[in-house]
């Protein structure tokens, strides 16, 4: 079975962790989380809970087909998490998909994985992607190779089908 990689930590966007995590799920896909410590429990931006199955320090890239890095505030804690960053560092340079959206754009900057890509994200957080290197567009899906990105919530459908149709 294929495995998918999401990332977690405290005040995450409920819907850009779950809404992938589900469909995933219902395309056969094995969905592991990983959060800074296996078993903890973190509360996104609306209340609702998503356990870490693993730590980063366990999680390796090479075991994974892609990885899902929602928005909300958790991307700036991600990114604090150097084992965190080398996973999305080891996902790029293996090619594997790298999906992120809203707020999350700052992992895979704090990663220096971004210059020269297609990216889009948060109005917000536009000036750290392009400081970063990336070229911005205000669209609600942007796929730059093996990069997915999307702008917040609302984009979630668009993201999605752009996640299934890399994976197929």
């Amino acid at each position: 079975m294929r495995s998918i990689l999401l990332f977690v930590d405290d005040i995450y966007e409920d819907l850009e962790l779950w809404y992938p995590k589900l469909r995933l799920e219902e395309a056969g896909f094995k969905t592991i989380v990983a959060g800074h410590e296996a078993g903890k429990v973190h509360n996104g931006k609306h209340g609702y809970p998503c356990k870490a199955d693993i730590s980063y320090d366990n999680a390796h890239a090479n075991a994974f087909d892609g990885l899902v890095i929602p928005g909300g505030y958790a991307p700036d804690k991600i990114r604090r998490y150097p084992k965190a960053l080398e996973i999305v560092r080891q996902m790029n340079e293996a090619k594997k998909m790298i999906a992120f959206i809203c707020h999350a754009g700052w992992v895979p900057i704090s990663a220096k994985i971004l210059k020269g890509k297609n990216v889009t994200g948060f109005s917000a957080i536009k000036d750290d992607l392009e400081n970063a290197g990336a070229h911005f567009s205000d669209k609600p899906v942007v796929v730059d190779g093996h990069l997915i990105t999307s702008r917040n919530p609302g984009d979630l459908p668009v993201f999605c089908k752009a996640i299934l149709h890399f994976l197929s």
